[in-house]
């Protein structure tokens, strides 16, 4: 294994592409672990420790949705998880978002570009030094990555983590579009327009609950986070 070799998870039922994902990695000096149904993946994804998660939709036994849901709900892993999906809806994409995916790439897809999106999940999931970052009543823990608002933990996925602690850290200063796709995706941004739909669920995560909107868009400029009351 190379220096900044990964240890990924690949949990796809079709045997050519999870071979063809697998080779392409280990080619490249990274560890890769098979399951070839939900079950199975769902088992090795709460008891192994890995760096990225490859995550196909469908799957036989329990499907994709699903096992994420209960990775972060019922596990409490926050590994970075990627989900392969041959759907390319925007209803599609909230909810694989809403479950805790952190990523989506439709199929048929390019090697090069599943490799670029995994080591930039793989960059952003590593804890950052100990540090309480606070707008109004919201709280979060770069250490431990747990968001609070008014007493209430919030659960968030990697990439809203992501979002959030670039705002959080501009407070109350506005962050351009830009530069938030390139926190998430340096520059590789997906085609679609993955950032709105994160940012949605930012809101319905850290908003939606609570009287006060901290979450405010700057139509054709960028993102804040600010406490305006």
């Amino acid at each position: 294994m190379t220096h900044n070799a990964l240890r990924i998870l690949i949990i796809e039922d079709n045997r050519d592409i999870a071979e063809n994902i697998g080779d392409y990695f280990d080619a490249r000096g990274h560890l890769t672990d098979f399951a070839m149904d939900g079950i199975t993946g769902l088992h090795l994804a709460l008891t192994e420790a890995y760096d990225v998660i490859i995550l196909d939709l469908m799957l036989p036994g329990m499907d994709g949705l699903t096992l994420c849901a209960k990775l972060r709900q019922e596990g409490g892993k926050a590994t970075p998880v990627l989900m392969l999906t041959a759907r390319d809806t925007l209803d599609d994409k909230l909810a694989g978002f809403d479950t805790g995916a952190d990523d989506y790439l439709v199929k048929p897809f390019a090697l090069e570009e599943l490799a670029a999106r995994v080591m930039a999940l793989s960059r952003r999931s590593s804890k950052p030094a100990a540090a309480l970052l606070r707008v109004g009543d919201l709280t979060l823990n770069t250490a431990t990555l747990k968001v609070h608002r008014k007493g209430r933990e919030i659960e968030l996925n990697h990439t809203c983590l992501t979002i959030l602690k670039r705002l959080m850290e501009a407070s109350p200063h506005v962050v351009t579009r830009r530069e938030l796709e390139h926190a998430l995706w340096g520059d590789t941004p997906p085609g679609s327009d993955a950032l709105r739909s994160h940012l949605y669920t930012l809101r319905t995560k850290i908003d939606k609950p609570f009287n006060d909107p901290l979450l405010h868009t700057l139509h054709g400029i960028g993102y804040r986070v600010e406490a305006t009351s």
